[in-house]
């Protein structure tokens, strides 16, 4: 990367990139062979470290970062499953930055993966000049990460076909990746200390490809749920919105009561009920905390360059719509109600300006 400032999500370990070095050099507990940090460093990494100014980058429960570091120190996969917009990916890529300092050996699956994406392809230019070499061959992800000992991400493993899916299981087992074209010490690439893999599959694509027993044998699997809490989703909503909003060239921080009445419209859709505990409709379209991030960032946009502001409820109910009606027509008839209902009977100025910014749905 020549310029850091044009690329708009730069990789974990460019992110952190001063963390981590600091991590390494404190860094004195005994290492997993092939491993840049600990499990102490590891974990710092991502849960955070006030008193050594590492920040804190994952919000969930410490205890799965420790079973998760755990199982890739053996010689077992990581399935992190969950519903989507959990941060599974987000989880994923930050122990990738901290076990190898490299996040980007991805895979990202999907019904048109095929096992070359996997494993390896070939310059066919090359190959038919010269015929099958070292120097013809175009490595995946996978045969990289066992060549070099790095962890490879395979995001959405559950929405690759089987019989691509299956291709891992000798790659999880033996750790070799065969090459029948190449002769010698060439046709067989041995996995080295550090590799490993992390896989991520959403709870709502079960039995889009539902992986095989055997295939889940070679992985232990964690869930990562949702934020339980109302405070620190907010906060996190907030942190990352305001992050994105600076790269967007927003000249202003978003306001924290508008981004509450998001905060919790979304958990109260998502979950259901009201923070009062009455029942109410729920949404059948996802409204995690990555997609809350997502509208604020939008309503903080419209603010700005339509306006010169943070952005108000009225931009919230423009932005909402297109969230809440994905994959149900009738999602937008819930939320309509949602508007009239709930948000009528609260208190505040910004609950009743989003009321009264009901008739912005469309339909």
């Amino acid at each position: 990367m020549s310029d850091n400032k044009k690329v708009q999500r730069p990789p974990a370990e460019v992110r952190f990139a001063d963390e981590l070095a600091r991590l390494r050099e404190s860094d004195t507990a005994h290492r997993p062979p092939g491993w840049a940090l600990s499990l102490q460093g590891a974990r710092r990494f991502i849960v955070g470290d006030p008193r050594a100014g590492i920040t804190r980058k994952f919000v969930g429960d410490p205890s799965l970062i420790d079973r998760a570091l755990v199982t890739l120190a053996t010689t077992r996969g990581l399935m992190l499953v969950g519903e989507p917009g959990t941060a599974k990916s987000l989880l994923s890529e930050l122990i990738a930055a901290a076990v190898c300092g490299e996040s980007t050996l991805t895979i990202q699956g999907g019904a048109a993966t095929t096992e070359d994406q996997i494993k390896y392809s070939w310059n066919y230019a090359l190959l038919v000049a010269e015929g099958p070499s070292p120097r013809s061959l175009v490595p995946a992800p996978m045969l990289r990460g066992m060549a070099e000992g790095k962890v490879v991400r395979f995001e959405e493993i559950t929405r690759c076909p089987l019989e691509v899916q299956d291709c891992m299981l000798s790659l999880l087992s033996e750790r070799v990746v065969a090459i029948p074209e190449l002769t010698g010490p060439d046709g067989m690439v041995f996995a080295n200390d550090g590799f490993t893999v992390i896989a991520t599959a959403n709870t709502r694509d079960r039995g889009v490809n539902e992986m095989s027993a055997a295939l889940k044998r070679r992985f232990n699997f964690e869930t990562v749920f949702p934020i339980a809490d109302l405070a620190t989703e907010l906060d996190l909503v907030e942190q990352e919105s305001r992050t994105l909003l600076e790269r967007s060239g927003v000249g202003v921080q978003p306001r924290r009561d508008v981004l509450e009445v998001l905060v919790t419209t979304f958990r109260e859709l998502r979950d259901g009920v009201t923070s009062s505990g009455q029942p109410m409709d729920r949404l059948t379209t996802v409204m995690s905390t990555a997609e809350a991030v997502s509208v604020a960032h939008a309503v903080g946009l419209r603010g700005w360059f339509l306006r010169g502001e943070a952005g108000t409820p009225a931009d919230l109910v423009e932005c909402l719509a297109g969230t809440a009606a994905k994959d149900n027509p009738d999602d937008l008839a819930r939320l309509r109600r949602y508007l009239e209902q709930q948000a009528s009977r609260r208190k505040g100025a910004q609950w009743q300006a989003l009321h009264q910014a009901r008739h912005l749905l469309p339909g």
